[in-house]
């Protein structure tokens, strides 16, 4: 394959088991250097499809290609962490990755200083930076990251995107992501999958904002716009520094929203 072809493509994805079926009908292509968010209600096969993806579980219909030799790097939804464990960041990020340099790594994610802190100790926002250095430091040809927000601080969470946006800049790298911040991810998005157990819709965000199958589902809960961000915050989501020019970067949030959605599969 050459670097315009897709890392990733499913044909007619499905998956049934005891009876049930948890996807149907994906077709999809995830391309180099893109920002792929899959998006959908509790229970509509979000991290199954990842699963199926990265052939963690084999379909019972149809099938998946993956470029050949395909880097990838991968953030689960949560890591369950023995209190009692010492374990420091620095010997987490070095376990099965060899060659990995634990201050660059850190340095990537503006978590340098945690190096030599516990594992157990570490709080929501630093723990996903932590999870998002590791998956970063086999420098993947393609990021999948379950649910990188979980357990941020509300206002750190849009910090968080704009690093998986960094990151894919730096790197030049695709990612594939899952989340239920629609208000927020919408802003480091190139295109969104709707998922509930087919894809209901896909396309830019404006697009699906508006995109009646979207709306039966969630509501009006995709709402664009942009502000000024002057501020930024700590690893915990609090404001940190509102004086100096840290540059204006744009956020999207809610408000307006424009054309509907393409229909049918990607």
């Amino acid at each position: 394959m050459t670097d315009s072809q897709p890392l990733i493509r499913a044909h007619n994805l499905g998956l049934e088991i005891a009876g049930r079926q948890l996807l149907r009908d994906i077709t999809l292509e995830l391309q180099p250097a893109e920002i792929v968010t899959v998006i959908g209600p509790n229970g509509a096969g979000k991290t199954t499809l990842l699963r199926l993806l990265l052939g963690l579980t084999r379909p019972t219909s149809g099938r998946v290609e993956r470029r050949a030799g395909l880097r990838l790097g991968y953030m689960p939804q949560r890591l369950q962490i023995d209190a009692t464990m010492p374990m420091t960041v620095g010997r987490f990020l070095q376990l099965g990755i060899n060659d990995v340099k634990v201050a660059d790594a850190l340095a990537r994610v503006g978590a340098p200083h945690l190096a030599g802190a516990r594992l157990a100790d570490l709080s929501g926002g630093e723990m996903q930076r932590v999870l998002l250095a590791r998956a970063a430091a086999r420098k993947p040809q393609l990021l999948v990251l379950d649910e990188p927000t979980q357990g941020v601080d509300v206002g750190g969470q849009g910090e968080v995107y704009q690093l998986i946006a960094q990151l894919r800049d730096e790197l030049g790298c695709g990612v594939l992501l899952v989340s239920h911040d629609l208000h927020l991810v919408m802003a480091a998005t190139d295109r969104v999958l709707c998922v509930n157990q087919h894809i209901c819709c896909h396309g830019h965000p404006e697009q699906v904002s508006k995109d009646p199958v979207y709306l039966e589902m969630f509501g009006d809960k995709l709402a664009l716009y942009t502000h000024q961000h002057n501020h930024h915050h700590d690893l915990s989501g609090e404001v940190v520094d509102d004086c100096c020019d840290h540059g204006h970067l744009q956020h999207t949030h809610g408000g307006d929203k424009s054309d509907s959605s393409d229909r049918g599969e990607p």
